[in-house]
């Protein structure tokens, strides 16, 4: 058996046309730096982030890569594609996305089940993190890097395929 961290993600992105994330990350066996393309089917502005998010992580085809993806960020790219979906622009995504991550400090946290419980741990864990860094970090904002593929770049790829090419 392989060695289960031999794919180190590096940075993992959304794009939007054709929809599919996109995940830079070193392939340690070979040393080398590969993007991996995994395309979104299935997925529209009524779709479950959360779920759409398992799935792919879960997903035989892609398990290996994402391990070092939180889901938490798998659902952010959802997320932002389903925003985009909906005709929002990027900073309204973003913005809608950090107000459903932001806690009720009303919420009796003892009613909630285990899992919403873990997903506030979380998100405080994540918001301790933010507040500790100084406001001028480039990393401040947000930890999903949305890129776009210039023109050129996309007519030269079959965006259908899976592809692992070296970048």
């Amino acid at each position: 058996a392989r060695s289960t961290m031999t794919f180190c993600a590096q940075k993992c992105g959304i794009c939007f046309q054709p929809p599919s994330i996109i995940l830079i990350y070193r392939d340690n066996s070979q040393d080398k730096t590969r993007q991996r393309i995994m395309p979104i089917r299935n997925f529209s502005k009524f779709s479950d982030c959360s779920r759409a998010a398992e799935q792919l992580k879960n997903n035989p085809r892609h398990k290996a890569y994402l391990e070092g993806v939180s889901l938490r960020q798998l659902q952010k790219l959802y997320s932002l594609l389903k925003g985009h979906l909906e005709g929002w622009s990027l900073a309204e995504s973003l913005e809608k996305f950090r107000q459903e991550e932001t806690i009720d400090p009303e919420e009796d946290m003892n009613k909630l089940d285990d899992k919403e419980l873990a997903k506030r741990k979380s998100i405080m864990d994540e918001l301790f993190e933010k507040n500790r860094k100084k406001k001028d970090d480039p990393d401040f904002v947000y930890n999903v890097e949305v890129e776009f593929p210039s023109d050129e770049k996309l007519e030269s790829c079959a965006w259908d395929m899976e592809s692992d090419e070296e970048i």
